[in-house]
Formats: structure tokens, sequence, C-alpha cells
């Protein structure tokens, strides 16, 4: 145990405790800390682990970043596309959550965990020893999302600043379009043109959305293009529910973690994952989807004026709907439960169908 926690601290085991010591403020006893493994969703290629570490009175949550040629997924993936995915992914930009540039954007009511140390590894990985931050789970009341909106939209409307923006060197629309160039064509344009899959039962009242999509299609590169000419913001990257964390302190409505997809982009793209995250987790039915809209999008708006930023409301809705369509729309199909008979995975199956149906109405309404 305490060699994997010298590894994780960057120290010879003998400084193991000093070192916990330091970042916890109290004495640590050798042999007193805990360490347990926390499960991750295994589709996070900078992800390489995550750990909380335990002692008297105290805890540390450890997350581990690498390098994308790190992760197995690239396994299942064409080599040529996987090659070019891990050389371009930008792997280290969650560690911008606590540029000075960034801190100083948040809002009062957003906050991010404490980070005691930031440690080099070898091998291009990085672990990053953080605050074990005390919350309850988002339980998809509309007074949460609006609340999240509200405070995304002042976040977003600050990291237009040309200082934030500097944060990065990717031009805009980085992220999306790389998201677009290869996720989408794997893992969403390939299943929809195959007949064999679009032949199942379960699929055969659905061939108009495979239609409408399959249409779509040719017209991405200009959706791209598009949502280049708004205004662009720095934005969190994954604000789903999850990444913005219920505090059950003082200091903040929510605690924000897990920065991603961190290239300049169009206002309103953070209020995608907003919308899907817990419908992607199975926690919130896509029939809510609707509700959640109605709710995020004027919250957001009111965020953005709350910072000066005003008038551009028919682009931040085009820049939501085309960007979470282009990121949750084409490929956010559940193909892997086919086969099964169970009702369990017959409903999970039908919860993907509906919410790419209402993602691709909520554009076509948005875009006229």
């Amino acid at each position: 145990m305490s060699s994997e926690l010298a590894v994780l601290l960057g120290v010879p085991e003998s400084s193991v405790s000093a070192a916990l010591a330091d970042m916890v403020g109290v004495p640590v006893a050798v042999g007193e800390p805990v360490i347990e493994e926390v499960p991750y969703a295994f589709g996070s290629p900078a992800t390489g682990g995550l750990w909380r570490v335990r002692g008297d009175g105290w805890s540390l949550f450890v997350k581990q970043l690498q390098h994308p040629r790190h992760w197995p997924g690239l396994a299942l993936m064409p080599p040529e596309i996987a090659k070019t995915f891990a050389a371009e992914l930008p792997w280290r930009t969650e560690i911008e959550l606590w540029d000075p540039r960034v801190q100083a954007s948040l809002p009062a009511g957003l906050r991010s965990p404490i980070l005691h140390r930031l440690v080099e590894l070898p091998d291009d990985r990085i672990a990053l020893w953080q605050e074990d931050v005390q919350h309850t789970p988002h339980t998809g009341d509309l007074g949460q999302f609006e609340r999240a909106a509200f405070l995304l939209g002042r976040w977003n409307a600050r990291s237009m600043a040309p200082d934030v923006l500097a944060v990065t060197d990717h031009p805009p629309g980085f992220a999306l379009r790389m998201y677009a160039g290869r996720a989408v064509p794997l893992r969403g344009l390939g299943p929809l043109r195959d007949d064999g899959i679009w032949h199942h039962a379960w699929l055969a009242d659905h061939a108009d959305l495979r239609k409408s999509l399959l249409e779509l299609a040719p017209h991405i590169p200009a959706m791209l293009d598009r949502l280049d000419t708004f205004p662009q913001s720095l934005p969190h990257g994954d604000a789903s529910p999850q990444n913005l964390l219920v505090s059950l302190d003082d200091r903040a409505d929510f605690v924000v973690i897990d920065l991603s997809f961190r290239t300049p982009h169009a206002l309103g793209f953070d209020l995608g994952q907003l919308l899907v995250g817990l419908t992607h987790a199975g926690e919130l039915p896509a029939s809510m989807l609707p509700q959640v809209s109605d709710v995020i999008v004027p919250a957001y708006l009111r965020g953005l004026a709350a910072e000066g930023v005003a008038g551009a409301d028919a682009q931040v809705r085009d820049g939501f709907a085309t960007s979470v369509l282009l990121r949750s729309g084409f490929d956010g199909f559940r193909y892997d439960l086919l086969g099964r008979d169970d009702e369990l995975s017959r409903t999970a199956f039908t919860e993907r169908l509906t919410m790419a149906r209402f993602l691709l109405d909520q554009y076509h309404g948005a875009v006229k």
C-alpha cells in the first residue's frame, strides 16, 4: 500500500506519511492510510485511475491523468484513427481548472475542489491530489438544473474574456470537430448505415429517425462552420450534473470537476451535457428532456445577461441544439443491447432512441 501511495505522490516510501500530513494538516502515522480504488468509466481516455485515500479524520481524492496512448480503448479503433486520436487529444487540459485565470472566472456559486498537490509522474501521467468533496447526488430536480444553467451562463460569459480564451492555444471548435470527425463516423454513421442493425425488431418503427440523421450527415461540416461564427467561450466541456457536484458545504452551490473538450466553443455548448448527462447514465428518463431543456436555456440566458452578454439568444439556442446533436444525437444508441431479451435492456435501448429523436427535433426547432 505504501509503495502505491509513494508512486502516486512521487516520493520515497519513507516520505509518504510526511507528504500526506503536509496535505491534510495533521500527523499521519506510518501504516494509517487506507487507499481505495474508485470505479470509473472506461470510456474516458485521459483517466488512468481514481482513488480515495483515508486516514483518521481525513480523506483525499486522487485522480490520475494519462496520455491517451495508455487507454485500452485505442485497440478498438482502426489503427490510423487511433494514432491520430492519441496524438491530438489534449489530455492535460483538466488541470486548467486551477489556472489562476480560470479560477478568477468562476462566479459565486461555483468553485473547484482544493488541489493539494499535482505530481508529474513518469511516462506522461499526472496525479492530482484533491479535496474529497462532500456532496449529495443530483436528484434530477428542475430547480437544480435551473441553478446550474444560470451559473454556467455566468461562467461562460466570463470565459469569453481574451485572457481566459488564451488558456488554450487550440482554435475555436477544435474539440467538437475532432469528435465529429472521429467518433461520429465510427460509432454513429457507420451503424446508422448498417441495414443488418436497423432491421432489428427494436428499430423497426424508427426508420424515419435513421433517415433524418443520415440526411443530415453531409451537412455536419457546415454545422461545425456555423458554430465557429458564433460568440466563443472556453467551456467546462463536460458540464453534466455528475460533474457539477451538489455541495454540502456553504462555499458554493456546485463544485466543478472533470473538465473536458477544453477548446473555445459557441455559447450554449455547455448546456448539452447538462441536458443529457443523467439520461446517458440511466438516471433520468428521456421523456424529461423537453422539460429540462425548457428550464436550462432561459436560465443560461439569464446568466449571460447577468454578466452583460445580451442579444445572442438565437445564436445560443442554435449553438446548444447543434452541438448537443453532434455530440450525442448520432452515436448515442445502445447497439450493444441488441440481441438481449430482457425488459431492462429493451427499456434502456428505447431511452436512447427517445433521446436521439428529441435532440433531432430540438435542432430543427432551433435552426430555421
